[in-house]
């Protein structure tokens, strides 16, 4: 065992995760602080401010769940869900089948409709569903990388509200790089990760929650015995069913009682917090502009490159696009040659979809015109390695048509 440690550089133009931006990964070089130091506790009431400009929300309750965006969307479910209750889930992709999962550990009574994969809900399949199972939670995702579909959310919060549900979403994929508008479209929670537009690495799940959700909440509230005062209740008699993602509890760590519930992860917090300010620097609007004329200049190099894109173009999402893999030609082997060769990684895909598509990003810090055209480059050349007609430099002359028609000026390299 050595102790040099030099992983490869990669570009990477998956789904995700995508390479953090240089000013993140400094932020989380710098030097660690004691949990209750002044100084760190006002980097938590920043982080909280930051992310309700990039949520467009003025929910107190938005803070850090330390962990994946996966231990986001578990605390979500499991505080928001008691044993027995209903949850809806429409699913259109992986990750709707995800939410069913994890809400069925919670015990929960759920409830699903489903759309094919390339596809997503209309609001009245939505609201006939809401109508038929009268769910205490909708769990619906936004951007599903999957499919690359992106599930439009407007209005489902009014329809949430006229049925009695809360409305829960997973917007892991999409926040930064789609459009959300967490108070004008009524969500009540909605969790995320670093590792796609917000430009970082996993390892933080920023969340939001309504009023309505923190009531819910905090009607299961419990205080774990080694903290609770005499003063205190010990809480509900059927608590919140995880100790380190009972958000009754991070709660009031983020809040101004600062209970001594875990150590958070400063080195996270640090790099989720500059996450959030570059995206609020950059503009909300200006960052989801930014996503979508990658993405589109992505998908037309790929389009004159002879390649089929995959599901209904008009819900995909601005930041990750699916192509289908030529007939007959090995994708893995093609992928392969790209990481070993170019040094570019993109992705495969799951279920239904194995071997059918390639997914390619363009997200966060490689939501860049030199990285589209260096993947699209490179692509063109390993296509051609493996025997497929490809025209000749037609992808980045597609590409660049795309850009020439665009006033949005690039990021710069940081």
């Amino acid at each position: 065992m050595t102790t040099t440690f030099q992983p490869p550089c990669r570009l990477l133009m998956g789904p995700g995760p995508i390479n953090a931006d240089p000013r993140v990964s400094r932020a989380m070089s710098a030097a660690l602080v004691g949990q209750y130091d002044p100084a760190m506790t006002g980097y938590m009431n920043e982080t909280q401010q930051l992310y309700r400009q990039v949520f467009r929300t003025h929910n107190e309750a938005t803070l850090l769940v330390d962990g994946t965006s996966r231990a986001g969307i578990e605390a979500a479910l499991v505080s928001l869900v008691a044993p027995g209750e209903r949850v809806l889930v429409p699913m259109f992709g992986r990750f709707g089948l995800l939410l069913k999962e994890i809400a069925e550990r919670c015990g929960a009574e759920v409830h699903t409709i489903e759309a094919p994969w390339g596809e997503v809900f209309t609001p009245e399949q939505i609201e006939q569903a809401l109508a038929r199972v009268k769910p205490h939670v909708l769990a619906l995702v936004q951007g599903d990388t999957s499919t690359t579909m992106c599930q439009p959310l407007e209005g489902i919060g009014a329809l949430c509200r006229r049925h009695g549900a809360l409305f829960y979403t997973d917007v892991t994929a999409s926040l930064a790089g789609n459009e959300l508008r967490v108070d004008d479209w009524q969500i009540d929670a909605a969790t995320a990760g670093l590792q796609k537009c917000l430009a970082g690495p996993s390892g933080s799940s920023p969340i939001t929650l309504s009023a309505r959700a923190v009531d819910k909440i905090m009607q299961r509230a419990h205080i774990e015995a080694g903290l609770r005062q005499s003063s205190d209740e010990a809480g509900h008699a059927q608590p919140i069913r995880s100790n380190y993602l009972d958000l009754s509890q991070i709660l009031k760590y983020w809040g101004p009682e600062r209970l001594n519930h875990h150590t958070e992860a400063t080195a996270m917090l640090y790099g989720a917090r500059m996450c959030a300010a570059l995206l609020v620097e950059e503009g909300m609007d200006q960052a989801i502009a930014r996503h979508q004329l990658h993405g589109q200049a992505m998908a037309a190099g790929l389009t004159a490159m002879g390649l089929e894109l995959f599901g209904d173009q008009q819900h995909r999402m601005h930041n990750v696009v699916g192509v289908y893999i030529p007939e007959g030609l090995d994708g893995e082997a093609v992928r392969r040659c790209l990481l070993e060769d170019f040094a570019i990684e993109i992705g495969t895909s799951f279920g239904p979809l194995h071997g059918r598509i390639w997914r390619i990003g363009t997200m966060g810090y490689n939501a860049r015109r030199d990285c589209v055209f260096t993947t699209l480059a490179a692509l063109e050349q390993v296509l051609g390695l493996f025997d497929v007609t490809v025209p000749a430099g037609e992808a980045v002359r597609a590409a660049h048509r795309i850009y020439s028609t665009s006033t949005l000026q690039d990021t710069p390299h940081a």
